[in-house]
């Protein structure tokens, strides 16, 4: 347990490194890499996808057809929203509200996971749902008030406008309410395929759609967000 812990801890920091340095450079690399990260995200959907249509296919074998096309549905679905969604929406957040928005951006989501995390440990308690059951009540109330936390770290920051006013407070808590919904969503589709993670890519986190599961739906979601406030 504490060579994994360890193997958490080396792979996050290698993570912030990347991503401080994707986000602050060039536009050119920043899109290249979301297009590559979008890439990778499509190939462990398309992993998880196979083995949740292997598992039905094995209980109704005289429906093989059907679940080759259900197969084609999820990952053709996968791949439109990952790239003309996903990638689109951050490229355009990042290109509209600058760098430093998008950091912020991504910490509202880190935080809330990190908050889940830690009140799931420490209190634990009642489950929150069956699709994920490491999920507790306590977690999602933690998520909530650990997602306040960029908001206390960007609120003197003399690069964004950020005030303890409604239109952020409601901001803070939605894109911390789609993260976390993201989270479940792709836990969901993990408990129906029967593995634990999406793939191995990062030591002791497992795949890159494990660590943006969130952050995929929370972008996309912030771009009308912010429009609307």
């Amino acid at each position: 347990m504490l060579q994994n812990f360890i193997k958490r801890i080396i792979t996050s920091i290698i993570l912030l490194s990347l991503f401080l340095f994707i986000n602050f450079t060039h536009q050119y690399i920043f899109i290249s890499s979301i297009l590559i990260l979008g890439a990778i995200i499509c190939i462990e959907s398309n992993n998880m996808f196979s083995k949740l249509v292997g598992i039905t296919f094995k209980k109704k074998k005289n429906l093989n057809k059907e679940f080759d096309i259900k197969f084609l549905i999820l990952n053709l679905i996968t791949f439109f929203y990952v790239f003309f969604i996903f990638c689109n929406y951050s490229y355009k957040i990042h290109t509209m509200e600058g760098p430093i928005f998008f950091l912020y951006l991504i910490s509202i989501c880190f935080f809330t996971d990190i908050g889940g995390y830690v009140f799931g440990k420490i209190i634990g308690g009642k489950k929150l749902s069956k699709i994920s059951p490491n999920k507790t009540i306590s977690g999602t109330i933690g998520s909530f008030i650990f997602s306040f936390i960029p908001l206390l770290l960007f609120s003197n920051s003399k690069y964004l406008n950020l005030e303890f006013n409604k239109e952020n407070i409601l901001f803070i808590l939605l894109v911390s309410l789609i993260s976390q919904l993201g989270d479940l969503s792709i836990s969901y589709f993990k408990r129906k395929a029967k593995i634990k993670d999406t793939g191995k890519i990062l030591p002791g986190h497992g795949g890159i759609l494990d660590r943006l599961d969130g952050i995929i739906f929370a972008i996309p979601c912030s771009y009308y967000l912010l429009k609307l406030f």
